[in-house]
Formats: structure tokens, sequence, C-alpha cells
């Protein structure tokens, strides 16, 4: 690759990446393009083995020349991958599989017509939608944080160039380190990792800091159930999360930047390699950078998966080779941080928009989101919803837009129940609260956070004391132990929790998980252990009729709690196929001497005193006739 040395160089390189990507993107050269999503999700649906019959099944029909194929990052959609994009049409085919490829290219690429049968299909209108644009899933959405994913291809840095890369760190070097700072305050940009504390104000602690070596660390230990929000950045536009790294170094006066990213995240991490091996080659990574006596490098950390090193101090003790756990605050690592230097903690998402801010202005940025909370929030969007996937929508968006109008609403019509934000250090937010706008500070009002962007949704079949008790344990085995509030109070929170789901809870155990919620509040040394309890705290808010009929009544409301439900065989409605008892391995199923009416067969019944409450029969019956009570 040609070395970049300077500014006009990097406009002259571009521009030419730019009217490259155009080209392939409006079919100017000639030629279409076949591009398919390249993230974690649709790579375990054969994604990669789909791209390789592509180019087998073109280059048999002699289409080389004519017809390009590559992957991208995640397209976002992800309950509907693996996906392919045909351009110049912009068609867009969902659920691709490997025996598609032969009709696609037969029927699409040399016969111009579209595979209809591949296209999304809005559930509302049941019409076939052929531009991913006009899918409701993407029509609300700003991207921001997500700028190429899914577009560009991640492996090939001029497709990120021509996609805007190096824009903002182009100008930023232009500018006094105080002005790009200034420039970060003023967009208003709040840490995306969860904390939401302004980014801009971190980086003047560290830069008003004095001495010779500073650091930049990108948190890209992503650990809440449910969340890929940062590893899907990683992989879709690696060089956009570097760029920003560069930027915040050059704002504070620091030499070298380091990314801790979960060892689980072999594709992103693959990926990061390759975009930091490919900027260090043309040299915009190392040293005098565009000319100027501005030196950056970056390094890769792995992380080994402890949920704990999410925290930021806990993160700089495992890249120091320590054990990842918590340190004592102050000092900020602001102001001794890593090897004890003054550093900046960001997480990928937040570094991710720093470009968008220094290339477009702050303004730009700004015009999206609410007073405090200005920008874009990229969500995974899970659970109970018709529509899973990533997601990125203006602050101040609704959660009955991003339920509804994005999600797609609750499946097979069911009730919406609550949406647990903020992953497990955050709270259910229920029905009463949809039309609240999604914000930093408005969300923690009512009993929540952002957290670093996990939303999962619940359904009337939830049960709010089993999910409680889901994040307990994960807290629980996460814990590191430091301090006694979070290690042995987030144990006796789930020992009671336990308890209550398997129907031994009395009533004193409220009043026990409620000072029990109190204590690891107060007590905890880090932001995780302090907010630990919010699970049990915010269930208990909303739900305190579920706690009380596990107690009091020994019932699950939801049917959920195995020891306080029973399936039974409503034998008006039972035809006697007897294909339940044939599924039954603990064969609590057999035939009685009823015969309904209109029916042929004697009713089957369940013995409660066998049955293992596997959930086989209920499964098997067609005919609906076994219920949970």
């Amino acid at each position: 690759m040609e070395m970049i040395k300077t500014p006009e160089e990097l406009r002259e390189k571009v521009a030419a990446c730019s009217a490259c990507l155009d080209g392939k993107f409006k079919g100017e050269d000639g030629k279409r393009a076949v591009v398919l999503c390249g993230g974690t999700g649709c790579l375990s649906s054969n994604s990669a083995e789909i791209r390789e019959k592509f180019q087998q099944v073109i280059d048999e029909k002699g289409l080389h020349d004519k017809v390009s194929v590559n992957q991208v990052g995640c397209f976002g959609f992800c309950s509907q991958g693996p996906f392919c994009k045909i351009f110049p049409e912009d068609t867009l085919y969902r659920m691709v599989k490997l025996e598609d490829v032969e009709e696609i290219v037969e029927k699409d690429l040399l016969g111009g017509q579209i595979v209809e049968r591949l296209l999304y299909v809005d559930p509302a209108t049941g019409e076939k939608v052929q531009r991913q644009d006009d899918i409701n899933f993407y029509k609300k959405q700003r991207r921001i944080a997500l700028h190429g994913c899914g577009t560009i291809d991640p492996e090939n840095i001029d497709e990120a160039l021509g996609f805007g890369g190096y824009q903002g760190l182009m100008r930023a070097l232009t500018m006094d380190r105080q002005e790009v700072i200034n420039e970060v305050l003023k967009a208003g940009l709040r840490g995306r990792g969860g904390g939401g504390f302004p980014t801009g104000r971190k980086w003047q602690f560290a830069y008003n800091e004095k001495g010779d070596e500073k650091y930049v660390v990108c948190n890209g230990d992503e650990g809440d159930p449910g969340a890929f929000m940062d590893r899907s950045i990683l992989e879709g536009n690696p060089l956009a999360v570097i760029e920003g790294m560069v930027i915040a170094g050059y704002a504070i006066g620091a030499k070298n930047g380091y990314f801790y990213v979960r060892a689980e995240y072999p594709v992103a991490v693959r990926r990061l390699r390759i975009a930091i091996k490919e900027a260090k080659e043309i040299g915009l990574l190392g040293e005098h950078i565009l000319g100027t006596d501005f030196s950056f490098d970056v390094h890769i950390r792995l992380g080994a998966g402890a949920f704990v090193c999410g925290e930021e101090t806990a993160l700089l003790n495992s890249i120091e080779g320590k054990r990842g756990m918590p340190r004592p605050r102050p000092p900020f690592p602001a102001v001794k941080g890593l090897w004890q230097c003054p550093t900046i903690v960001n997480n990928v998402e937040t570094l991710a928009c720093v470009p968008y801010i220094l290339r477009e202005g702050w303004e730009k940025f700004a015009q999206y989101g609410t007073e405090r909370s200005k920008g874009t929030k990229v969500f995974a969007l899970g659970g109970k919803i018709n529509n899973v996937g990533l997601v990125e929508v203006p602050m101040g968006t609704t959660l009955r837009e991003l339920i509804y109008d994005i999600g797609g609403g609750i499946p097979g019509g069911k009730e919406f129940k609550a949406i647990q934000t903020g992953g497990p250090s955050g709270g259910c937010l229920t029905k009463e609260y949809l039309d609240e706008p999604i914000d930093f500070d408005n969300l923690v009002a009512k009993g929540s956070m952002m957290g670093s962007g996990g939303a999962i949704v619940m359904d009337e079949d939830n049960c709010m004391v089993d999910v409680a008790k889901f994040y307990m344990e994960f807290i629980c085995d996460e814990s590191c132990g430091k301090c006694t509030p979070c290690r042995i109070g987030t144990k006796r929170m789930l020992e009671i929790l336990t308890k209550i789901t398997e129907g031994k809870g009395e009533p004193d155990d409220i009043t026990a998980l409620e000072e029990l919620v109190h204590v690891t509040q107060n007590g905890s040394l880090c932001a995780l252990g302090q907010t630990a309890a919010n699970p049990v705290k915010s269930t208990m808010t909303h739900f305190m009729d579920e706690y009380l009929a596990h107690i009091n009544d020994k019932k699950c409301p939801a049917h959920v709690c195995k020891n306080l439900m029973q399936y039974k065989i409503v034998k008006d409605s039972c035809f006697g196929c007897g294909m339940c008892a044939k599924q039954c391995p603990a064969s609590a199923i057999s035939r009685t001497d009823y015969v309904a009416p209109g029916k042929k067969l004697a009713a089957m019944e369940i013995d409660p005193a066998k049955c293992v409450k596997c959930g086989a029969c209920m499964s098997t019956c067609k005919f609906k006739a076994i219920i949970k009570e």
C-alpha cells in the first residue's frame, strides 16, 4: 500500500476510494455487486459459505467480470438474516440459504427478475418490500455509531476511507487540542458504556493532567446478556473506532491506545487486527500522522470473559496483568489510570461517535436527542419481540416506538409486560412507561438505566420473580468478590429468590430482600456492585403482586416456576390420540375411562406425582388440550 504522508494525499486517496465505492453502489462501472452480511449472527447461519457459493456460481456462469461479491458488517435485522443485497438496484433478500444462491444468480443477476419469495414481508400489510430503507425496522433509525456497518467491507480500508473514514481526524489535526475537546463538549456526547458521563469532561480532566505519558483505552469488554452493540461496530467498521481513539489521543496528548476486547469476539478481533495493520501500512497510525508531529499507536489486549472487567478500573488492572478487580476511586483513571498515568476509558460506541462529530461538526450530532442526552443510541433489541436485532435511534425515541414501530411488537399477539434495559445492572419498565422518551436521566428516574444498550422485552408468559433470579444468578457468578456487600449480598438475594420460586418463600423474605438491596447499593465498591440489586428492586417495585402470589398463595401467575405449577389435560378437549403419553419421559400420562362428547377415544390424564414438568406433552398436543395451572 502507498503511504499517505499529508492531508492532500489523504484527500486524493479518499476521493478515489469514494468514487470507487460510489461506482459499486450505483453500477457506474457497469458491474453489479452482491454483498452479504458478515456479522457473527449471519456467519453462524452459513453466510461465509453462501458467499463462497455465490463466487463459485458466478465464475461458472462467466459473470466474474460483471458481478463482484463481498461481505460487509451486520445489517442489524438479525432475526431475518442471513442477508444478501444486490446493487445498484438495492434489492434486499433475507433468510438466504445455500440452496437459494443459484436461483438468485439465474433469476436476478442473469434474468433481471426479483426472487420475490426471499423479499421481506411486512407483517402488518402482507406486502413484499424490496428496499432496505422501506422496511419499518429501519425507517426510524439514524446511523452514527453504526456508520458504514452493513455497507462497507470491514476488511478493506479503501472502502472505509471512501465512506468518510479519517475525515474527522484530518479536521482535528488542524485544530488546537482544547478546540477538539470543546467540540466534543458542545456535541453533548455522553459515555455509551453505561455511566453516561460527559465524554468531553473526561477528556478535559486527562488533558489538564501533567505528564509525558497518557493513554486512551477502548472498552470492548461487552458482557451484558443479550448485548452485541460493540461487537457489531468492531465487526462492521473497525477503522471508525480506531479513528475515534486517535482523535481522543490527540486531544489529551497521548501516544498510545489499548483496545480491550472480549476473546469471545474472534471475528471482531480479527477485523480489528486487519484494520490496524492496514492503517499502519499507509501511515494513518504510527509516527507523524499526516505529516504532523503527532504520533499514535494502538495495541490489542484480550479479555478472558470476566463481566467485572467492563468496569473501567478492573479493566485497567487486567491490561496491567493483574486480577480484574475494581480500584477504589478517587483517584479516577483520568488522573491515575493505566500504570498510574492519566488515562481516558471510552467504550466502543462512544469512540465510534467521535469521528462523526469532528467530520460533520458538533451541531449535526446535537440536532438529535434531548436537552441532556444528545445524539443517538444503539440498542440490542431481543427477547419476546418480532424484530430481533441491532437498532440505532435518536435519544428521545419512546419505548413504544422502539418496541412496536421498530421491533414490530410482541409475537403471537401476546401482551407486553416489561422491558429490561441496562442489562443486569438495569431494571424493568412496564407498559405505563411506553410513551417515555429514552435518555440517560429519564431511564434512571423511572428506576432503570441506559446501560450499554441491552433491551430485553418480556411478555405475559414471563415470571418476574424468575427474571430477577436469572439476573442474580449471572451477577453472583460474575462478582469479583473483592467487597463484602456485593460478594455476600448478591449471594443472599439469590438464595431468597430461589427459595421463593421453589414455593418455600415466607413473608419475611420481602423485608430481607429490601434490606439487602439497600446494603449492596450503598456499600459496594464499584458501580457494578452498586447496581447489582436493580433487577430485584425494580421487579419488587412493579410486580410485588407476583412476589406475594409466590409466597402467600404458592402460585406462579405466569406458570413458569416448576414447583408452583402443574400440567393438566382438559378432558373435554382431549381426542385421546395418546401422543402426549408417547412423548412423556416419566410415564406420567395414562388413559382414563372418560370419553368426551363428540370424541371416539377415552381422554388422557397426567399423574402430578410422576410429572417432571418438562413440557413435552404440551408441545406435542396439536389439539391444545394441555394447559398449565
